[in-house]
């Protein structure tokens, strides 16, 4: 199921929301313009390399590392993600505490990825574990939101509104069976399935600390 829209309404603009797109879509539109050998040489000083941040050589890849990607599908499907879902949690933390929860849930899922395998130099890049928190902030919170899908059936894509829990709860299930498949596996770059399994996570354990501004007539929340 590819998500398109959802039928969540918000009350504001999502400012931050938006800045977050428009500020990943131009560093990447920089990254396709490089020479081949100069945006690796980006990559690699801007990504997150597990081993150097280990050793405590240079930390500033949790960071700059959110708003690389690797080629065009991957950030497509990022922002679409980000679109659909992000402002609905801006809309609900208000702007700074978003930006906030944003950056801490990218930094904590690079951190997932990064424990996995602590002596990789490979630089991991993208915006998709900060966005796996909102995903897991979204799923708690929304999750009988209609969300439009599409959903392709051989040459045929038909498309239909499922609640937000069946959407997320299968995109989570398929980051478990990537990163369970990856275990024990001698391979290159590929997906960070564990930077997204670890941002889901941390973005429902993040959502209890990060209170909502107020509570409106869709909020909805699990507790235990």
């Amino acid at each position: 199921m590819i998500p398109i829209k959802d039928d969540n309404p918000r009350t504001a603009f999502p400012l931050v929301n938006t800045i977050l797109i428009v500020v990943n879509v131009v560093v990447f539109i920089h990254q396709f313009l490089l020479p081949v050998e100069a945006g690796q040489a980006f990559i690699n000083q801007y990504g997150a390399i597990p081993q150097k941040i280990m050793h405590g050589e240079d930390a500033s890849g949790l960071f700059t590392s959110m708003f690389l990607h690797g080629n065009l599908m991957h950030i497509i499907g990022n922002m679409l993600y980000l679109f659909i879902f992000g402002d609905n949690i801006e809309n609900l933390l208000g702007s700074i505490r978003y930006l906030i929860f944003y950056m801490l849930s990218g930094v904590g899922a690079a951190f997932s990825h990064i424990l996995i395998d602590p002596a990789s130099t490979i630089p991991m890049v993208g915006a998709s574990g900060a966005i796996s928190g909102i995903l897991g902030a979204y799923a708690v919170t929304y999750p009988r939101a209609r969300v439009l899908v599409a959903f392709p059936i051989i040459f045929y894509i038909t498309t239909f509104r499922v609640p937000a829990f069946l959407v997320l709860g299968q995109w989570f299930v398929l980051q478990l069976f990537g990163g369970v498949s990856t275990v024990g596996a001698d391979e290159g770059g590929g997906v960070a399935w564990f930077a997204h399994i670890g941002g889901f996570v941390i973005g429902i354990i993040l959502l209890k600390f990060f209170k909502p501004k107020r509570r409106d007539a869709n909020f909805e929340v699990f507790y235990q």
